[in-house]
């Protein structure tokens, strides 16, 4: 006993095109067939002419709606035979096969991706006191400066950071060092506090990379020349540090000149120095301008002469205020710091190459949930289910959509495919009116038809349009085979 083949037996899905007076069995059965999907869910051998009026009738009564869920689905048998005692029935409001797996693999997904985004809340929690950015002595990334600081931890001289003018100027004396990431930052005010702490505090200043800017408060008689040539350079000068430490990365950025006395220049590059150390008006107080910020980064403290000259530059005081200018020090729209920065830019370097891997892992997942290694396959049903039950079952819920577009659909496109083997029309042309309609009207004998409007016609308006549509489509197909 075959089963039905298409989900669409559309013309029981009207609830309307049932079993008509002056009809002969066979029509009726042929009606059933068509509506379970034109050659799908066809009749049984062995069934008597009451099955399918019976059939038919369910399918024209709108009253009788628990047909479907009162007869047992047979399990597979011989035609015509009653299924042995014991036999599995399928019922009527089964589970779809499959969705139960769909529903655990969305569960397992959902608990992955949970998973996932509370372990990056996790580590952005134990990361956040240790990754703070460019020169900052407490990241790791490759520009910050935590290599420095360790190094200088080891020798025994202690790093506090500051984040305010105020705060480095009072943290400042004879024992300290004062180094300054980003003077050109900062205000008028936090300018002028700098350098009172430089004038009185008798310890060591360290300004990275001032530009004229900020030189014209905390060190007059000096000026920028301009960018250095080239990254790494030769001492050339009679400092201890530098001539310890000999070629170092202090070039790449600014130079300086200066006529002031007592002043010490080195590393030259086209004559002009990247390093000076100028004394100040207390007796052991220095200020030291560094034109380049290599030396005290993470990715360079190891190149050359950087580590030893750092070392020597910032830890001749047992303390150091490690001074990063906040947003409210900075002096708004000065200097080249003061550029607005992008999303992308504030993001660690570490977190982009994590969010790319993520994505990537994104990619994969769906590319392998969504794989399709071979052809779709037909599976069997659990139970062959007779056709016209099939097609009682089916009404119903075309009924309650009210299908009716669909079941007129189902209904000319089986008829017209048998008329086109009656009449000599090629399968692949029998949904064409040029090429049908010609062919069957020719057939014709009786009263005028309107064969066009029958086969290719608009939708029913209604159940009793429905029916009527089916006997017409009866009547011309027997018209044809008789002439």
């Amino acid at each position: 006993m075959t089963g039905p083949s298409d989900p669409a037996p559309s013309a029981a899905g009207s609830g309307g095109a049932g079993s008509v007076p002056g009809r002969s069995p066979q029509g009726a059965d042929r009606t059933v067939s068509d509506a379970a999907g034109s050659g799908g869910a066809g009749s049984v051998p062995g069934r008597s002419p009451q099955g399918a009026e019976r059939t038919a009738a369910a399918l024209s009564d709108p009253e009788n709606r628990s047909a479907p869920e009162e007869t047992p689905r047979r399990a597979p048998g011989p035609a015509g035979t009653t299924p042995p005692a014991g036999t599995a029935t399928a019922g009527t409001a089964t589970e779809a096969p499959g969705t139960g797996s769909r529903r655990r693999t969305i569960r397992r997904t959902a608990a992955v991706l949970a998973v996932l985004a509370a372990g990056a809340v996790v580590l952005a929690a134990l990361n956040s006191g240790t990754r703070h950015g460019h020169l900052d002595p407490r990241s790791a990334d490759p520009t910050g400066s935590r290599a420095v600081a360790e190094l200088l931890k080891e020798r025994g001289v202690t790093t506090r950071v500051v984040t305010t003018a105020r705060e480095a100027a009072d943290a400042t004396g004879p024992r300290t060092t004062l180094l300054v990431t980003d003077p050109d930052r900062l205000g008028a005010g936090q300018r002028s506090a700098i350098r009172s702490a430089i004038d009185l505090s008798g310890g060591r200043t360290v300004l990275l990379a001032p530009g004229d800017h900020s030189l014209s408060d905390l060190s007059p008689g000096v000026r920028t020349e301009g960018d250095a040539g080239s990254d790494d350079l030769d001492p050339r000068c009679t400092l201890p540090a530098a001539t310890s430490a000999g070629r170092a990365g202090t070039g790449g950025d600014l130079r300086y000149t200066t006529a002031l006395p007592g002043a010490t220049a080195c590393y030259p590059s086209g004559g002009h120095p990247t390093l000076l150390v100028l004394p100040t008006g207390t007796t052991g107080g220095d200020t030291v301008l560094l034109g380049s910020e290599t030396i005290l980064l993470n990715e360079s403290l190891a190149e050359q002469g950087n580590a030893s000259l750092a070392l020597q530059l910032l830890g001749s005081r047992p303390d150091l205020v490690w001074y990063l200018p906040s947003l409210a020090d900075s002096d708004p729209g000065t200097g080249p710091g003061e550029q607005d920065k992008s999303l992308l830019e504030l993001i660690p370097a570490g977190w982009s190459w994590a969010l790319l891997q993520l994505f990537l892992a994104a990619a994969l997942a769906a590319l392998w949930r969504a794989r399709r290694l071979g052809p779709l396959v037909t599976e069997k049903l659990p139970v062959a289910i007779r056709a016209s039950e099939a097609t009682e079952g089916r009404a119903r819920l075309y009924r309650k959509a009210g299908a009716r577009d669909r079941a007129a659909t189902v209904l000319r496109a089986a008829t017209r495919e048998r008329l086109a083997a009656l009449v000599g029309v090629p399968p692949t042309r029998a949904h064409e009116p040029a090429a049908l309609v010609p062919a069957v009207s020719a057939r014709l004998t009786g009263e005028p038809r309107d064969v066009a409007a029958l086969l290719f016609g608009t939708t029913p308006s209604d159940d009793a349009a429905l029916v009527a549509l089916a006997d017409h489509l009866d009547a011309l197909e027997r018209e044809v085979r008789t002439s």
